[in-house]
């Protein structure tokens, strides 16, 4: 018998059909990834399995754990379950997390909870689950905070607290998105050895196809609450049946036709830049330290050129994004643009700042909810000297609207009117609008799922053809790099340790630290090459 044997599972809220006849299992052991786009019932599936769901909520089907439905216990056995039988990850550590509490109290309150063992076995078990997960207590004390540790330093504290019961089910939800790609294969890592020590069954939810490809023994594809394909990772990989899971797979190996420019004209240089902050005392009466943030970055932007720009968390990027933009003074260098300075003394450079714009990663969070999308893709009309009024301004409106993809009627929406992808559209747009010299794309793809990721970089392509633009693409994803730039810059602790064509690192990257990235980047495998061993294998029965 299955560990969780989920069978003809339908959910729906307050009437709307949300899961329909969803049914799959996972056996000790075994990691099954559920994979599809935003809005498919991944997570729900995983919420209903921990009776999560929210008030007004129907179900039919059974949910199954060691031969026990799930969906017919009380609220007070399901909290027996959670935490000692089924463990769950969510995507957000630091929102998973209690800001005020450290990390050795929150792992050991599942125990304590549960009354697993008394107060010093739990913090010992807290320990030794810490220790589990690459955080031992001699380098990261019990007595530490959530804000004091790294994203995937706070992934695995809370995989820490998902298992110190050693559950018999693990559910991860998104784990490694907001994750950097060497972060992300030690997280990967530590769940596959997880579920091969601990026996746990592992259900895995994520839209990255090269993380499914890699990590599950067997995949679930969904669609609009319905499993549409699923079958063993090698066998579904290299015959998939369902047009959906053809177009998945399609979109995450999607290369943009990304139009060649050639200039000699240096828009931005970046030159000798250096960028410290004080750090806190240590002690009463202590002197402060200084952390180096950039160490003398280096670099310039032709004009036309697309420059991709990678690294890990922590690697200065952010610092020198904003150091671009002129959003933050640097203590020694010069950024200048069309050979102008970004800052002017101490003061940023209004003429240069109105010839750059920015697209960041989540335009939800970047538009003002309560405002019509005319009125918020002209915000940078406030830095022209002369703003376009009357029907000038409409024409540029609606010619702007049409160049992203959107109809000029789409101007008098709301922003919550709109998908994640057209809102990144929306976003594209407003940085467009006044035509300026260099657009910075900060992780302007990364929370997009695979089709909607290919909409918005053929977009961007096209864009490229039109109006010959200047970007820095910023991303953690190597594959979306890969295909829409034309040489890449590598930062690693401040510094820019590799530069050159894109083509030319990827294929042959010379630092240490490029080859480190390239290798734990998860890639999809090569279909083609499957197929053809499938063939042959079948030729020779």
């Amino acid at each position: 018998m299955s560990l969780l044997e989920i069978t003809g599972l339908s959910l729906a809220i307050d009437g709307t059909p949300i899961l329909q006849d969803v049914s799959l299992s996972i056996n000790a052991g075994q990691i099954v990834a559920v994979t599809g786009e935003s809005g498919s019932g991944k997570s729900m599936t995983a919420l209903g399995v921990m009776g999560l769901l929210p008030d007004r909520t129907t179900t039919s089907g059974k949910v199954l754990l060691d031969g026990k439905d799930l969906l017919s216990l009380s609220e007070a056995d399901m909290c027996r379950l959670r935490g000692n039988a089924i463990g769950m990850v969510f995507q957000e550590p630091m929102t998973a997390l209690n800001p005020v509490q450290t990390i050795g109290d929150q792992v050991a309150e599942t125990i304590l909870i549960h009354g697993a063992m008394g107060r010093k076995d739990a913090y010992a078990r807290a320990a030794e689950m810490l220790t589990r997960v690459g955080l031992p207590p001699d380098r990261f004390p019990l007595s530490r905070y959530p804000h004091e540790l790294s994203g995937g330093q706070r992934q695995r504290v809370v995989i820490a607290m998902a298992i110190a019961l050693r559950p018999r089910l693990l559910i991860a939800d998104e784990p490694t998105t907001a994750l950097d790609v060497t972060t992300q294969a030690q997280i990967l890592e530590l769940l596959r050895d997880l579920a091969r020590d601990f026996d746990m069954g592992l259900l895995m939810i994520t839209h990255d196809l090269a993380v499914v490809a890699d990590m599950a023994d067997h995949i679930v594809v969904m669609r609009l609450g319905e499993v549409v394909e699923q079958g063993p990772t090698m066998a579904l990989l290299t015959n998939m049946q369902h047009e959906y899971t053809k177009m998945l797979f399609a979109a995450s190996s999607h290369e943009v036709d990304l139009p060649y420019k050639s200039s000699t004209d240096v828009l931005l240089s970046v030159t000798d830049v250096r960028r410290s902050y004080v750090l806190p005392r240590t002690r009463l009466f202590g002197a402060t330290g200084r952390f180096e943030a950039l160490k003398g970055v280096s670099f310039d932007i032709k004009r036309g050129e697309r420059v991709g720009l990678v690294g890990e968390s922590g690697c200065g990027k952010s610092t020198l994004t904003r150091a671009i933009l002129g959003l933050d003074a640097v203590q020694s260098g010069s950024i200048t643009l069309s050979s102008a300075p970004v800052f002017a003394g101490n003061a940023p450079n209004l003429a240069v700042r109105r010839k750059m714009q920015v697209v960041f990663q989540d335009p939800f969070g970047s538009f003002n909810p309560r405002h019509k999308v005319e009125r918020l893709i002209t915000e940078p009309f406030h830095l022209l000297d002369v703003p376009p009024t009357g029907a000038m301004r409409q024409a540029l409106i609606d010619e702007t609207l049409l160049a992203v993809g959107l109809e000029p009627s789409d101007a008098q929406k709301y922003i919550h009117q709109f998908s994640g992808g057209q809102r990144q559209r929306i976003a594209i747009a407003r940085a467009l609008i006044i035509q300026p010299e260099l657009i910075v794309f900060d992780e302007a793809v990364s929370a997009l799922d695979v089709s909607v990721r290919a909409q918005i970089l053929d977009l961007l392509a096209e864009l490229s053809n039109k109006y010959g633009l200047t970007y820095l693409f910023i991303s953690h994803d190597l594959s979306v790099v890969r295909t829409i730039t034309d040489r890449v810059l590598v930062m690693q602790s401040g510094e820019i340790v590799e530069q050159g064509r894109t083509p030319e690192v990827f294929a042959r990257p010379r630092h240490p630290y490029t080859q480190q990235l390239l290798k734990a980047a998860p890639v999809l495998p090569d279909l083609s090459h499957l197929h053809m061993m499938t063939d042959q294998k079948d030729l020779s029965t």
